[in-house]
């Protein structure tokens, strides 16, 4: 395994994280679990730390995954993990703290080493984190007893707002979401470098394309890479970015990343030479098949006085189009209008195509006529965030 130094929290952190979303037993916060399934967990985690991924990360919003894993994490040298849990905040400090407190009950830990403001993905939801008697006021008080090492947050929020909390210089690291196919946040990845902060790079391999089943037309893409290799080369070929998590919910889920370490070892100018091969050919795709519809996903048609994701909707539609990427564009299209300040924004039925949007297209796009392909290409049924489901 390789490590990277996570900022200014100073730890060396691997640059594969285990993430705890998917081997959870239940999204239910439940306190017992069948066997078979904490076997599979225990499995995991045993097989993420046997190759080096010392750092396990979960959350309050998953399910039994705190509950599972503070089952296991006493039968590992404390000194020797970076265990990390996520908190959503609340309106009130009170609120916030009692959710804090269980996480910590269920970890069963003397202190986590990371703990992550969970979800700021909206203004409110930042300055109930911010502002004056509110839930970072609980974590520094946490922090000053030791029961807490470093506090960071989590987003899938706009790039205006994690950009906002960064500035504030209030957080040790962010998790967020940067890969091939959405690099709208690097600005914030960028200042974020330059506060010295941690940078982890939330879910690669689902969010980043369900890249755990590529449609062909992707694989040709970065071949002789397989997508997922391609994905992570191309985050770990920045400094920039310290640790991308794995989803894992089995223990041959690490596999295929792990493959990414000898072109890491191998030296800047040789894993540059390998991930330009592959990003000419994805943007030569994308010319080719996108030709004058390619939308730069530059969020100039934004705001939408409907409310309309439209950058969103055009970069799910670039993506089936050049890629054949049908799936993972349903799967995030049917979010919107049902997945709050998770997946902001309506969909394409809400477009009543005023025209407002098309002045400020640099490309002169149809956008309304985009629109309307995407939703024929990606609607399906209404979906619900995992967590609700």
């Amino acid at each position: 395994m390789l490590y990277r130094r996570f900022g200014k929290t100073e730890l060396q952190i691997p640059v594969f994280t285990c993430g705890g979303m998917r081997f959870q037993h239940s999204w239910k916060d439940l306190n017992r679990v069948p066997k078979a399934s904490q076997e599979r967990l225990e499995a995991t985690v045993r097989r993420a730390i046997d190759l080096g991924i010392n750092h396990i990360e979960t959350a309050r919003g998953y399910g039994s995954s705190e509950y599972q894993l503070g089952r296991i994490l006493s039968d590992y040298p404390r000194e020797e993990l970076i265990v990390q849990t996520k908190v959503a905040p609340a309106a009130t400090a009170d609120e916030f703290e009692r959710m804090l407190e269980r996480s910590l009950s269920l970890l069963k830990l003397d202190y986590v080493d990371l703990m992550s403001l969970h979800g700021v993905n909206s203004w409110q939801v930042l300055d109930w984190s911010l502002g004056k008697g509110g839930c970072l006021e609980v974590v520094r008080r946490y922090m000053d007893q030791g029961v807490i090492r470093h506090v960071g947050f989590s987003t899938h929020g706009p790039l205006e707002l994690i950009l906002r909390a960064i500035e504030s210089e209030e957080f040790e690291y962010v998790n967020l979401h940067w890969y091939y196919i959405n690099q709208r946040n690097w600005p914030a990845i960028e200042r974020a470098r330059g506060l010295d902060m941690g940078v982890f790079i939330i879910s690669p391999t689902d969010k980043g394309g369900r890249l755990y089943a590529p449609p062909p037309a992707l694989e040709a893409a970065v071949d002789p890479l397989s997508p997922m290799l391609f994905n992570d080369l191309f985050c770990l070929s920045r400094p920039q970015v310290h640790t991308l998590s794995i989803g894992a919910s089995r223990p041959s889920d690490f596999d295929e990343h792990v493959k990414a370490l000898p072109y890491l070892e191998g030296g800047p100018e040789e894993l540059t030479s390998v991930v330009a091969v592959g990003v000419r050919r994805m943007r030569q795709g994308i010319s080719d098949r996108l030709g004058v519809d390619r939308c730069t996903f530059c969020h100039q048609c934004l705001p939408c006085p409907e409310d309309v994701n439209i950058p969103e909707i055009l970069r799910l539609r670039n993506l089936d189009v050049a890629f054949e990427m049908r799936a993972f564009g349903q799967d995030r299209y049917n979010l919107l209008g049902n997945g709050g300040h998770w997946a902001p924004g309506q969909n394409a039925t809400h477009c009543n195509e005023c025209g407002d949007c098309l002045p400020r297209c640099p490309e002169n796009l149809d956008i309304v006529r985009l629109l309307r392909d995407a939703h024929g290409r990606l609607h399906s049924q209404p979906k619900l965030r995992l967590s609700e489901s």
